[in-house]
Order: C-alpha cells, then structure tokens, then sequence
C-alpha cells in the first residue's frame, strides 16, 4: 500500500507543536523525520512512534501494539515503534509529549558517527 499524502499531511499539522517534521515515503509507508531523525513511521494510516524498554510500557499501558511487518520469506518480526494510542488524536499537547519521547528514544538509539584516519 502506498503512502497517503492525505494522512502524511494530517501527522505532519498534529506535530506542528513538537517542531517541524517531515515524512519521507519509503517501503509502501512512510518515516516520519525531525532535524533529519526518524522517530516515527506511518504504515497503513497508522502512526507509530519509537520507543525504548521504558517508554514501551506506556504504550502497552494503553493496549497499543508494536509496529510488525511480514518479511519476503513469511516471518513476522517486529520493531521498536508503537502505535499511537487513539486518545492522543483528540489530546496534541500531550501527543507533542510523547513525539518528544520518541525523539529522545531515538537520538540516544542513534550510533556514533565513525571518525575518518586521515
């Protein structure tokens, strides 16, 4: 399935509060990026943020799933992204508050840049 510019653009006004964000169409959906971080994804109108051990169980607190997908092979495997909690549509402010969580998940998730010897 493709990415819907329509929902895209409707993530992209609902984080307008946490800062500018981008998405970027890849795989059927699409990476939702700020300052050149992917911290979300959107998959079949279905947004999902990143989330370490700790900040998972607020997800699981709130019966969201992690993002899974089914490889060319038939296993199913899953990633370090949750849905969003419906709730959080109706609530920006604190949906910013967890966008910000992902973000910080995802900075501290980011590997160090290899230095160049000369």
């Amino acid at each position: 399935m493709a990415l819907n510019r329509e929902f895209s653009t409707f993530v992209e006004d609902i984080l307008a509060g946490f800062g500018p964000v981008t998405v970027k169409s890849m795989f059927g959906g699409g990476g939702v990026y700020h300052e050149g971080l992917m911290f979300a994804l959107i998959a079949d109108d279905i947004l999902y943020l990143k989330a370490d051990a700790t900040t998972a169980r607020n997800y699981e607190q709130e019966g969201s799933k992690p993002f899974t997908f089914t490889s060319k092979s038939g296993k199913t495997g899953s990633m370090s992204y949750w849905q969003v909690p419906e709730r959080l549509y109706d609530d920006v402010d604190e949906l910013v508050d967890w966008a910000t969580d992902a973000w910080t998940v995802a900075k501290s998730a980011q590997k160090p840049k290899r230095s160049r010897k000369s």
